[in-house]
């Protein structure tokens, strides 16, 4: 993958630009990172052996800077937070504090600046844009994952919910018409679609339940460190927007634009 290649090449430039200012290297701290444990490319795939998507070449970049080796463990969502409150890891990806968990009080934690926005919201057929909420009779939506702008409705039983293992798994939902639409992030559907063009074409309706949610690092004890991140995310402006046009993610604010745009 060219944009990988990329990215490497970006990372080893800052990895000599350090050295040389450093002058001498120490042996590094070993800053352990859990992440969850799915595919949600091109945000991030800690599973991959490779390219793990945007924050992962964002993480890198800053430790390129540093004289830290960093250590990326995948696991379940909750899990994240008990190994961050046991301090088995150091900092937890991704987190925000308008998210609720039953582990940790999220007073007890400090979070870094917006790595990236993700836009999640209501994905279906491009033809059913339009048709109005109240056509959405089924909706999928990945486990672990909280349905806030569609609680009403479901309690209600205005919309039934089925739940699934992943993003992958929402998509064939529709394809097979088994669910009218799936509460899924846009880059992330996206990502998946291209990669199963046999799925057909899918896109958000802009007039329809959607958020754009910040993602953070988030640790308890190692708020030094992750101040001197959010120093880095600031002062290396440039390169973050470099990296998410590598990954072709956007803000939230444009896509939405463009698809009320394209299809209202």
């Amino acid at each position: 993958m060219n944009s990988f290649k990329v990215i490497a090449s970006i990372v080893s430039r800052l990895a000599i630009v350090f050295f040389i200012v450093a002058g001498s290297y120490s042996r590094a701290d070993t800053v352990v990172i859990g992440t969850q444990n799915f595919h949600y490319y091109p945000h991030y795939d800690f599973t991959s052996d490779n390219d793990k998507g945007l924050a992962w070449a964002i993480f890198e970049a800053f430790r390129a800077t540093t004289n830290h080796e960093f250590v990326y463990i995948s696991m379940p969502v909750l899990r994240l937070q008990k190994e961050l409150a046991k301090g088995s890891v150091d900092f937890i990806y991704p987190d925000n504090p308008k998210w609720y968990n039953p582990i940790i009080s999220n007073t007890l934690k400090t979070f870094s600046r917006p790595v990236t926005k993700a836009l999640g919201g209501t994905i279906l057929r491009p033809e059913k844009v339009g048709a109005g909420i109240n056509e959405i009779r089924r909706l999928a939506m990945p486990l672990g994952f909280t349905p806030v702008n569609w609680q009403e409705r479901v309690d209600n039983q205005l919309t039934h919910l089925i739940q699934v293992n992943d993003t992958l798994n929402a998509l064939e939902l529709i394809a097979k018409n088994k669910a009218d639409a799936a509460n899924l992030e846009y880059h992330v559907t996206q990502h998946i679609a291209s990669q199963q063009p046999t799925l057909g074409k899918f896109t958000l309706d802009p007039k329809l339940p959607h958020d754009g949610v910040a993602f953070m690092l988030a640790t308890i004890n190692h708020t030094e460190l992750l101040a001197e991140f959010n120093t880095f995310l600031v002062s290396h402006q440039a390169l973050i927007k470099r990296l998410h046009q590598q990954y072709q993610i956007k803000s939230p604010e444009i896509i939405l634009n463009n698809l009320s745009d394209q299809y209202y």
